[in-house]
């Protein structure tokens, strides 16, 4: 009757049932802080007091909306479908447009690692990128669970093990700092060396996906999807140099301020300034924006009063000494029931970064007690912590994804980023952690 487990499942039990996300997490939150001996007012008070930790988050999805919404108006996102659609020609199934499927799967996987480490800018290019490409998928019928799996796979993998950008974060500012404050000597070498063989099973998912579970075609209605196209905006070359100018100001203003919510405001503004968009109103373009990515940010603040419920119940530290005395002396099934614990904790919380500091300080001293070496104790904390950020609901690896791939109604954010993303990531992430854990 742990409070933590059953949150969680009654939190992905009612989402896979077709409960709106934001519903789910709020009453589940209510049920944690009920279960776990808060009364009605202290779980209220615990959940209004985390919604502010979702708060900057959604403001940046905000403005990344409208700044993605200005684009589209410009014409650039036109002239890259526009040009990769001749080039299929009348026969979606010539040996040419499966070399351009194959390069398009490639350019958006190169892409979501880009945006981890060398152009850290996280999941803001999916609402520029991604739906004025899905006329293209449709005519190619590329099965969009594939693209949020490869999607995710560049948001999740690379900051496991590049410490550069995000990666840095993760590793060296959250994770090792975390370690070293319970008391585990580590140095910066050993994580990325640590987190290698978890990350092989992100890879052997990621294959899998591509070659096997959804190598087949899947049909979808043909629906415009291009704000520029549906109010017949020309293109022309001053429109796509201000959008060239606009993205390169949100890129180098985002990596100066370390913020997306400037970044993107300075990228709007320079659109603005450059004439561009003349023939729209920027309250009309911010009122898109913020449409289309407001279910997100919503997502993101209910899931931050979820976690804050989760936290105050303090039954995290409860759950996992319960495990440690059923297990006993066996350190195989030790590594395997704190992985799946850390998979619980991190589902509800939705990301791998704020899920660090709940976890090692439980996780060190537990892995301390059944003799597990440093590397090992690195790759149960790291891989428990990004157990959760694949396959979460609530989780802006899988939010991203959808939408992006949503812009034209036609994906389920649960059935198609959800389960596909949790089937070929975290199952294998929990069995390649274990064998870290094990070996190393």
């Amino acid at each position: 009757m742990n409070a933590v487990v059953i949150a969680v499942c009654l939190m992905l039990g009612l989402s896979i049932a077709r409960v709106n996300v934001v519903i789910a997490l709020t009453v589940s939150a209510l049920v944690a802080g009920l279960i776990g001996g808060l009364d009605v007012n202290a779980t209220i008070a615990a959940f209004n007091d985390g919604l502010g930790g979702g708060a900057q988050i959604a403001l940046s999805y905000a403005m990344l909306g409208a700044f993605a919404v200005a684009l589209s108006y410009s014409g650039l996102p036109d002239v890259i479908a526009n040009g990769l659609i001749k080039r299929v020609g009348k026969d979606s199934h010539s040996s040419e447009a499966k070399w351009l499927k194959t390069g398009l799967i490639l350019v958006i996987l190169a892409m979501a690692i880009s945006s981890q480490n060398i152009l850290p800018i996280h999941i803001a290019f999916i609402p520029i990128l991604i739906p004025p490409l899905l006329f293209l998928m449709t005519r190619l019928s590329i099965d969009r669970r594939l693209i949020a799996c490869v999607l995710t796979f560049g948001l999740v993998t690379t900051y496991m093990i590049l410490p550069v950008g995000f990666g840095g974060i993760f590793l060296n500012d959250i994770l090792l700092a975390n370690l070293e404050n319970n008391g585990l000597v580590a140095t910066t070498s050993e994580i990325p060396q640590a987190m290698l063989i978890p990350a092989l099973g992100m890879i052997l998912g990621l294959l899998i996906a591509v070659f096997v579970s959804y190598r087949k075609p899947r049909q979808y209605r043909q629906v415009e999807t291009q704000e520029a196209s549906s109010n017949q905006v020309t293109i022309n070359r001053h429109g796509v140099i201000a959008a060239i100018a606009a993205i390169i100001t949100t890129l180098a203003v985002q990596l100066y301020t370390d913020s997306m919510i400037i970044g993107a405001l300075m990228g709007f503004i320079v659109l603005n300034l450059s004439g561009a968009l003349k023939h729209v109103e920027s309250q009309e373009l911010m009122v898109k924006g913020v449409g289309m990515m407001a279910m997100i940010g919503f997502i993101m603040i209910a899931a931050a009063g979820f976690a804050a419920v989760i936290k105050a119940t303090g039954q995290v530290e409860d759950l996992v000494q319960a495990v440690s005395s059923m297990i006993g002396d066996h350190k195989g099934v030790a590594a395997f029931i704190m992985l799946l614990v850390g998979l619980l904790i991190t589902m509800g919380i939705g990301s791998s970064f704020s899920t660090i500091p709940i976890i090692a300080t439980i996780y060190v001293p537990l892995a301390a007690s059944f003799d597990f070496s440093v590397a090992a104790t690195i790759a149960l904390v790291g891989t428990a912590a990004a157990l959760g950020d694949a396959g979460s609901p609530a989780s802006d690896s899988t939010l991203g994804p959808t939408a992006g791939l949503n812009a034209d109604g036609q994906h389920d954010h649960i059935r198609d980023s959800v389960i596909p993303t949790f089937i070929h990531y975290n199952i294998p992430l929990l069995i390649f952690g274990w064998i870290a854990a094990v070996i190393l």
